[in-house]
C-alpha cells in the first residue's frame, strides 16, 4: 500500500485521533446503506449480533455470485466504527455483501454469558465465519473475504493459524490491520505516557462498565472493588480478561494469544497491514519477512497511525485504506 499522510496531520497520534472524531463524518449519510440486523444463538446459550448490509443488483442472476466480506471490528469497536463505516461503502460500490458480527457485549446489550471476548479469540471467530459462510451458501452467495481491524485482526488471524490449510474451506483471504500481533509489546506501549492518559483511559472508560454488568449477572465471576481500582490493560486483563477466558494471568494470555509467534503456520492469502507510526504498536515489534509463511503479505507503511490513514485536503477522508485492503482481498477472489 503506498500511503502518505497529509502534510496537516503529522504524527502518529493526530492520524490516529483525527480519522475518529473527525473525518468519519462524512460516511454518517444516506451513502452508506443501512444495516440490518440478525441475531444469533452461541453454542452456550448466548446471543452475537450481526449486522449486515445487501446490495440490490440490476441483474438478478448476478447476485448469486455476490462475494461477502466479513468484519470484525477491534477494541470496544461495532459496526457504527468509523473503519466499519467506510468499509460497508467500500462494498457497496464493488457489489459485495457486507457483515459485521459484533464480539460480545459490543452491539449495544450486555450478554447473558461469563464470557466476554479477547484478542485470541479464535474460537469465536472460526464459529462466526462457519455461520456466515452456511447462511451466505443457502442464499445463493459467492465467496467469503474477512478483514479483521486492531484486536478482531489479531484473532482473525489466530483462527488462520488454527484453522491450517482448512481456512480456505470457510474464507477465500483474510488481513489484518492495524493489529497488535505481539500482544505484550503492545500492551507495554499502550500503558505508557500519552496512551495511558487518553488511549487507556478511553477504553478501560467503557469496559469497566461492561464487566461489572456482567459481574451483577454473574456473582463472585472477579473481584469488583479492584477491577474498578484498575488503571491500565495489563491490570483489567490480570483481573477479567485472562481469568475469564481460560488464561493464567495477563503474560499468559498475551502469550498465548498472539498471533505474531505463529504467523508462519497460515496456509491461506494473508495480508497484515501496519503503520510504523502507530502510537500503541511499536515498529519493532511487527513480524517480519522470515516470521511469516509465504501465504502472508506484509505492508509496513510509514505513516497512518492506528486505523487512520486520513488522505486529502482539511478535513480529510478515511478511504484509502479501506479501498487498498479491499482492492487486495479481491484478487483472490474466484475468476
Amino acid at each position: 500500500m503506498k500511503y502518505i499522510a497529509p502534510m496537516w496531520l503529522p504524527g502518529g497520534n493526530l492520524q490516529t485521533i483525527w480519522p475518529a472524531m473527525v473525518s468519519a463524518r462524512s460516511l454518517e449519510q444516506p451513502a452508506v446503506a443501512p444495516y440490518k440486523r440478525v441475531r444469533w444463538v452461541t453454542p452456550d446459550d448466548d446471543f452475537v449480533d450481526v449486522d449486515y448490509t445487501h446490495v440490490e443488483l440490476a441483474e438478478p442472476q448476478k447476485a448469486s455470485k455476490q462475494p461477502l466480506l466479513v468484519l470484525f471490528h477491534g477494541l470496544e469497536g461495532s459496526s457504527s466504527s468509523h473503519y466499519a463505516l467506510a468499509f460497508a461503502k467500500i462494498a457497496q460500490q464493488r457489489g459485495w455483501a457486507y457483515a459485521v458480527p459484533h464480539f460480545r457485549g459490543c452491539s449495544g446489550e450486555i450478554n447473558r454469558a461469563p464470557r466476554a471476548y479477547h484478542s485470541g479469540d479464535y474460537e469465536e471467530i472460526g464459529w462466526m465465519l462457519s455461520k456466515l459462510k452456511a447462511v451466505h451458501v443457502m442464499a445463493g452467495g459467492g465467496a467469503l473475504l474477512a478483514v479483521g481491524i486492531s484486536l478482531g485482526g489479531n484473532a482473525l488471524m489466530r483462527w488462520a493459524q488454527e484453522a491450517g490449510s482448512t481456512a480456505t474451506q470457510t474464507v477465500q483471504a483474510v488481513a489484518s490491520v492495524c493489529s497488535p500481533l505481539d500482544l505484550a509489546a503492545s500492551g507495554v506501549a499502550i500503558g505508557q505516557g500519552f496512551n495511558r492518559l487518553v488511549y487507556t483511559r478511553m477504553f478501560l472508560n467503557s469496559m469497566k462498565p461492561k464487566a461489572l454488568e456482567r459481574l451483577a449477572l454473574n456473582p463472585g465471576l472477579f473481584d469488583g472493588k479492584a477491577l474498578q481500582a484498575s488503571r491500565d490493560l495489563y491490570e483489567f486483563d490480570n483481573i477479567f480478561t485472562a481469568p475469564v477466558h481460560g488464561f493464567k494471568n495477563t503474560e499468559d494470555y498475551w502469550l498465548r494469544a498472539s498471533a505474531k509467534p505463529h504467523m508462519h503456520r497460515i496456509h491461506l492469502p494473508a495480508l497484515a497491514l501496519n503503520a510504523v507510526n502507530d502510537p500503541f504498536i511499536p515498529a519493532w515489534s511487527l513480524p517480519q519477512p522470515t516470521e511469516v509463511s509465504k501465504s502472508v503479505t506484509l505492508w509496513h507503511t510509514a505513516q497512518g497511525g492506528h486505523v487512520g490513514f486520513p488522505k486529502g485536503k482539511f478535513p480529510a477522508e478515511v478511504m484509502a485504506m479501506p479501498e487498498a485492503v479491499s482492492g487486495w482481498l479481491a484478487t483472490h477472489l474466484p475468476m
